[in-house]
C-alpha cells in the first residue's frame, strides 16, 4: 500500500518505522526539513517539505495515488483540514489524530461528512489504560480482547507465587484449564515459551484469560489485590484531565500537581472534585507534605520521560505500592525496569498500534483479516485477534496435527463466547475468534493463513 504521513513528530516517525517494516510505501510530509533529513537517513520514505494541508504539497507527495493519508501533526485543525485536502485529491482513507475533548461531539456527528475513516485521541486512550490498571493495581499491563471477551494481562512472579520455579508443564491443572502464559520477559530477553519453559521468581510474565476469570487468576497466583482508593499525579495535561475524570466518577481521590498556574485554573475548572496543587511536583519536600508515603497509587505524566522515571523511582522508594510511568522512549522503559518501573504506558505506541491494525486489516481485507493488535512486552511480541471464515485453512482439524509455525502461540479460541485455552485435540471452525501471538519483526502475521508453514 501507498501510505501518505503529514507530521514527523513522534506519533508520525513511529508509524513510518513501523509501516515501512511492514514493506508499505511510505511517504513523509513536514515543515521541518531538518527532521526529515533525518527520517529519510533512517527509515526508507520519500519525503516532502511543507505544509500538509496544502493542496499543492499534497500534490508534490502524490496523495491522490496513496491508499491512505495520516495527519499526526500537532494540531487537530490542521489534520482534519489534511485529511479533507486528502478526500478531495481522491485518496480514499484518511485517519487524524484529534486531542481536543471540545471536538468529540462533532466527530460523533461529522465523521463521515469530513471523509474520516478514522480518529485516535492518544492522550484519552493512554488515559483509559491507566485507568484500567488501577482497577487490577497488582498488573503491570492489562489490554482487552472486547470481540474474544479475554483479557491479557502482565504480573511479576514473587518468591513465594505458586508458579515459581515450575515448568509450564508442570502448572496446576486449573490454572492451564483458565489461563495461558504467552510471553515471559527475564531480565530484557524475551521468550515465547514451550512447555518445558521453568518459570522463575522475578520473570515477568504476559497472561491470556477470559475477563471473567480476572478475579480467580488474582487468588491462584497467591496476589494481594489492594483497592486503589487515592491517587497522585504529577503533571497536568490532557492525559490528566481524562484521567482524572475517570477516577472520580469511581468515587477515587485525586491529587494533581502542576506548575503552571494557567493550567492549575483550568484543571480547577474541569475537575471541581480534585484537588488542584500549584507546585513542583519534583520537589520531594512538596510531596512529603501532601502525604505520598500515604497515598495508594502515583501516575506520573509530565512532558518529559526522564522526569516521569525519576519520580516513579522516588514514589517506590517512599513505599508507593502503585506507580504507573509515562515514559514514550522505549528504550527507557527497558532500561530501568529492572529498577522498578514496571507499569509503563506510551500514548505514542498506543496511538502507533492502533493505526498499524487499521493499516493491516485495510491490506488483508475480507476473511481471517487483523480484528485487534496490541504490541507486549515492551513492542517485541504481537498479539492479534482474527475472526475464522471459509478462506482460512485447516477448518475442522485437530491443532495438533497443523503445519502451525515454531514461533507462533495460539493464545486462545472464543466460540459463541465460551473461551478456550486451545490444546491439541482443538480446531478451528468458521466463526471462532482467535488471538495468536507471535514475534513483532519484520514479517508479521498479517492475516490468520500466515501462521501456517503452507
Amino acid at each position: 500500500m501507498k501510505i501518505a504521513i503529514v507530521g514527523d513528530g513522534k506519533v508520525g516517525y513511529t508509524l513510518a518505522e513501523q509501516l515501512t517494516k511492514e514493506k508499505h510505501d511510505v511517504v513523509i510530509i513536514d515543515n521541518d526539513a531538518s527532521v526529515l533529513e533525518k527520517s529519510q537517513e533512517l527509515l526508507d520514505v520519500m519525503v516532502v517539505v511543507g505544509n500538509g494541508a496544502s493542496m499543492h504539497i499534497q500534490r508534490m507527495a502524490e496523495v491522490s495515488k496513496c491508499d491512505l493519508l495520516i495527519a499526526a501533526t500537532s494540531y487537530d485543525e490542521v489534520n482534519l483540514l489534511c485529511c479533507i485536502t486528502a478526500r478531495k485529491l481522491g485518496c480514499p482513507h484518511t485517519i487524524a489524530r484529534i486531542r481536543n475533548p471540545e471536538y468529540d461531539e462533532q466527530l460523533i456527528e461529522l465523521q463521515e461528512d469530513l471523509g474520516l475513516s478514522m480518529t485516535i485521541n492518544p492522550e484519552r486512550a493512554a488515559a483509559q489504560e491507566i485507568s484500567r490498571l488501577l482497577q487490577f493495581p497488582s498488573f503491570l499491563k492489562r489490554d482487552s480482547f472486547f470481540t474474544s471477551n479475554v483479557e491479557m494481562v502482565e504480573v511479576k512472579i514473587s518468591e513465594n507465587s505458586p508458579l515459581a520455579n515450575l515448568s509450564l508443564n508442570q502448572l496446576p491443572p486449573l490454572f492451564k484449564s483458565t489461563a495461558l502464559i504467552c510471553a515471559v520477559d527475564r531480565d530484557g530477553e524475551i521468550t515465547i515459551p514451550s512447555g518445558s519453559f521453568v518459570l522463575l521468581p522475578n520473570d515477568k510474565i504476559t497472561i491470556v484469560a477470559p475477563a471473567k476469570d480476572l478475579v480467580k487468576l488474582i487468588k491462584m497466583l497467591n496476589i494481594v489485590q489492594q483497592k486503589i482508593h487515592s491517587v497522585i499525579i504529577i503533571g497536568g495535561g490532557r492525559i490528566t484531565t481524562y484521567l482524572a475524570r475517570e477516577l472520580l466518577a469511581g468515587h477515587i481521590s485525586v491529587k494533581i500537581f502542576e506548575e503552571r498556574l494557567d493550567r492549575c485554573e483550568i484543571l480547577s475548572e474541569a475537575l471541581p472534585d480534585a484537588l488542584i496543587i500549584h507546585g513542583d511536583g519534583s520537589s520531594q519536600d512538596l510531596l512529603i507534605e501532601e502525604g505520598i508515603e500515604s497515598v495508594d497509587a502515583v501516575v506520573t505524566l509530565t512532558g518529559m520521560d526522564e522526569e516521569n522515571i525519576i519520580l516513579s523511582l522516588y514514589a517506590k522508594h517512599m513505599g508507593v505500592k502503585t506507580v504507573i510511568t509515562k515514559v514514550n522512549q522505549a528504550t527507557y522503559a527497558r532500561l530501568f525496569s529492572s529498577r522498578g518501573i514496571d507499569s509503563v504506558i506510551s500514548p505514542k505506541q498506543t496511538t502507533a498500534n492502533s493505526i498499524v491494525r487499521y493499516v493491516r486489516a485495510m491490506a488483508n481485507a475480507g476473511e481471517g483479516s487483523v480484528q485487534t493488535l496490541y504490541r507486549i512486552v515492551g513492542g517485541r511480541v504481537e498479539a492479534s485477534e482474527f475472526i475464522i471464515g471459509d478462506a482460512c485453512k485447516h477448518l475442522n482439524q485437530p491443532l495438533s496435527k497443523l503445519p502451525i509455525k515454531s514461533d507462533i502461540l495460539l493464545a486462545s479460541i472464543n466460540r459463541s463466547g465460551k473461551v478456550i485455552i486451545p490444546k491439541g485435540g482443538d480446531c478451528f471452525l468458521k466463526g471462532d475468534s482467535v488471538i495468536v501471538v507471535s514475534a513483532a519483526d519484520e514479517n508479521p502475521i498479517l492475516n490468520f493463513n500466515d501462521i501456517f508453514r503452507d
